[in-house]
């Protein structure tokens, strides 16, 4: 497994907050593990110019937190993405997500550590070279403009499920994720009001090996970051079973059950999301 450009571990449960409203970064901030400040889809056209002197204010002023704070740029063949880019740099932002990235090149091309977003049917064919680009950091998913990008009309059933492409999708962005070495997140749940929705489809996640969740509504954070959360006494199994096989990780019985590699290994997941959602 390629190991990740940085050592940087983030929490679970991130939240957009749009460029041009920095009277809700602090809120944000409050509320979420990490927030994702957006030049892109929040902002309108017209106040995409806005967004960035926003951006810019809360860096002069302080106010902006480099640890928790991504910042969401436009994608590589639009006109607002060289100047998202100059001013990141300017402000010596670590950490960028790259919406609908394409190609490795539009990762490399930034001197940031990169989250790139696949969510167009070119992101998605190339999500293994995209994942494994020297600073990509993570990988999300979008499943709305990859079903626009394909001629489509839905990403989901009537009922809430989605369709099998956006399936697809979700799945291909996950393992080229963790082929190179890099964390998950998953797809943002649009309908704010479908809390039961929002919690069944991270707590499916979580169960697959995404590492979290992005909300667009501080009332969603809560509900991602529970779902992530592993139950108290999953966490303490996981304690006394590692403490038990120490680096002696052959295969050997542990409180009267077999166990080996894949079970260490879900041991330290455990303990990941333990910290990741403040269980630990």
């Amino acid at each position: 497994m390629t190991e990740p450009a940085t050592e940087w571990v983030p929490g679970a449960a991130w939240l957009f907050c749009p460029a041009d409203r920095p009277d809700r970064y602090g809120k944000a901030l409050s509320a979420a593990d990490v927030v994702i400040v957006d030049l892109e889809d929040a902002v309108a056209p017209a106040a995409k110019g806005a967004g960035r002197e926003a951006l810019r204010q809360l860096a002069a002023d302080g106010s902006l937190d480099v640890d928790r704070t991504i910042v969401r740029l436009n994608s590589a063949d639009t006109p607002d993405h060289p100047l998202d880019a100059a001013l990141t740099s300017e402000l010596g932002i670590r950490r960028v997500m790259l919406a609908k990235t394409e190609a490795a090149a539009e990762v490399t091309a930034l001197p940031h550590d990169v989250i790139a977003l696949l969510e167009t049917p070119a992101g998605i064919e190339r999500a293994g070279e995209i994942a494994a680009a020297d600073n990509t950091v993570g990988v999300m998913w979008g499943a709305d403009d990859l079903v626009a990008g394909l001629g489509g009309t839905s990403s989901r059933y009537p009922d809430g499920r989605y369709r099998d492409v956006a399936r697809y999708a979700r799945s291909r962005a996950l393992v080229a994720a963790k082929a190179a070495g890099r964390f998950a997140l998953d797809a943002v749940h649009m309908d704010i009001a479908d809390v039961a929705g929002l919690a069944a489809a991270c707590e499916d996640a979580a169960a697959v090996g995404f590492d979290g969740g992005v909300a667009i509504h501080p009332s969603q954070v809560a509900v991602i970051r529970a779902a992530y959360a592993p139950d108290p006494d999953r966490v303490d199994w996981a304690r006394r079973l590692l403490a038990h096989v120490g680096d002696d990780r052959s295969v050997t019985t542990f409180e009267g059950r077999m166990v080996d590699g894949p079970i260490y290994k879900q041991a330290e997941r455990v303990l990941r999301l333990a910290r990741a959602t403040g269980e630990q």
